[in-house]
């Protein structure tokens, strides 16, 4: 099969919608991607664009700028120009500083609908994945890279790799069959990097001991994607039985699953707080934290990211978050409170409110003493001081707990918690139904 025909193989699923943009370096990877994408989207009548990032790392990348704008007005492709500047910090290497400085300008530069393409190819799966054997990372690691991804600070875009089962051979052998030039980057000379070392180094090696290496490290790669996914899948099933309403992981729930099936579910939940823990890092987690003596207020800190233990569950405090107060919500509409979002809508069944309420009396604000309520289902009312402790919302999180009131003393809801018996919809009745994403959660209804 030509390289054309794997490309548009890989490239199922588009729309006229759908716009490619190419990742482009000037460098052999990403002209024979951009030679490759110009061809695809000329013969389908899709829009594409090519994206430079410029690092200025080296005095030679000043006239790669100019050698892409060549580049691709030969191929007809508009290309556009950003530049970044590099920031090092403690423990971050220059190749993972630039790589962030690079998908961070690619992200600001996309829109909805925007596919970003690279040039990501069989050598680099396979380097990625003997990296991943000498950090010792789990399956996650050793899935290396996949063909398709989401991308973007909150995932809301796509990143694809077509030329993931094409050697780098085969791409060299295409791009001088169709005369293309490319730059040589000089710093892929510069075995110090680990990748480098792989690649110049110990690749060429595995590669003339068994020729067909790259293939079945993909091939290994690929399994390990394969069991990444059931153990995501798993942990979303585990996940709801071990978390509260506050955001938390309950210890008990996490003592009644095996350790494998506990380290999964509790990876999943530190991810969803962007907390990428090593083993070593959960075993302190539950050793130091969860089985601590009931009278210590243990912590372990991730990072950024502090883990604590509070009336028999783990948290992640969130110590950003902020909050506003909304005058007015709403039918129908997601109103953002800093640390979350509220809708009310119109239910013929299942509602959370009463449909005798007015809409232009409520009002959404935070961290009020002195309320008083009584939950739906109680016999009596209780300070909301107490209300906070009997649900185990911890003391960090109370100020940023929606309160949903009339006025500044009535307070007709908790969302994501309870509904006050005054206010709630009485059975098989219509009313509003009440819904709360908390920010840095998966949502929460009444």
């Amino acid at each position: 099969m030509s390289l054309y025909s794997t490309f548009c193989r890989h490239m199922q699923g588009l729309t006229a919608q759908h716009t490619l943009l190419v990742a482009f370096s000037g460098g052999l990877d990403s002209t024979v991607l951009l030679a490759l994408a110009a061809r695809f989207a000329k013969e389908r009548g899709i829009a594409i664009r090519a994206l430079h990032i410029a690092h200025g790392l080296q005095d030679a990348a000043k006239a790669w700028p100019q050698h892409c704008k060549n580049v691709a007005a030969l191929l007809d492709v508009e290309c556009v120009m950003k530049e970044v500047h590099i920031t090092l910090g403690p423990r971050i290497s220059l190749e993972a500083a630039a790589r962030d400085a690079r998908y961070q300008a690619l992200e600001q530069l996309m829109s909805e609908h925007d596919i970003l393409l690279t040039g990501h190819h069989l050598d680099d799966q396979a380097e990625t994945l003997l990296l991943a054997l000498k950090r010792g990372a789990g399956i996650a690691g050793l899935a290396a890279m996949p063909e398709r991804k989401p991308f973007g600070s909150q995932s809301q875009y796509q990143h694809w790799r077509p030329l993931l089962g094409c050697s780098r051979q085969s791409l060299e052998i295409y791009a001088k069959e169709q005369g293309l030039n490319w730059v040589e980057d000089p710093s892929n000379r510069n075995d110090e990097f680990d990748r480098n070392f792989l690649r110049n180094q110990i690749l060429p090696r595995l590669l003339k001991q068994w020729p067909s290496f790259n293939h079945t490290v993909a091939r290994s790669a690929e399994l390990c994607g394969e069991q990444l996914q059931l153990a995501q899948e798993l942990a979303e099933l585990d996940f709801p039985s071990v978390k509260n309403n506050s955001g938390g992981l309950k210890i008990a729930g996490l003592q009644a699953l095996s350790v494998a099936r506990r380290h999964n579910v509790l990876r999943h939940w530190l991810q969803l707080h962007n907390v990428y823990p090593s083993r070593t890092q959960l075993d302190a987690i539950w050793q130091q934290v969860a089985l601590a003596r009931r009278d210590a207020t243990p912590q372990v800190r991730l990072g950024a990211a502090s883990i604590l233990r509070y009336q028999g569950a783990l948290y992640i405090p969130n110590a950003t978050g902020k909050t506003q107060v909304l005058q007015e919500l709403i039918p129908e509409r997601w109103l953002d409170a800093g640390v979350g979002r509220l809708r009310l809508s119109w239910v013929e069944q299942g509602a959370d409110l009463d449909g005798e309420l007015s809409l232009s009396q409520l009002q959404l604000s935070f961290n009020i003493h002195g309320l008083r309520a009584q939950p739906q289902g109680r016999a009596s009312s209780r300070a909301l001081k107490k209300l906070w402790q009997e649900y185990a919302v911890p003391t960090w999180l109370r100020a940023h707990m929606p309160l949903l009131l009339i006025g500044n003393e009535q307070l007709v809801a908790v969302p994501g918690l309870f509904v006050s018996q005054d206010y709630a919809a009485k059975p098989n009745q219509a009313g509003w139904r009440l819904e709360w994403r908390a920010a840095d959660t998966e949502a929460n209804l009444v």
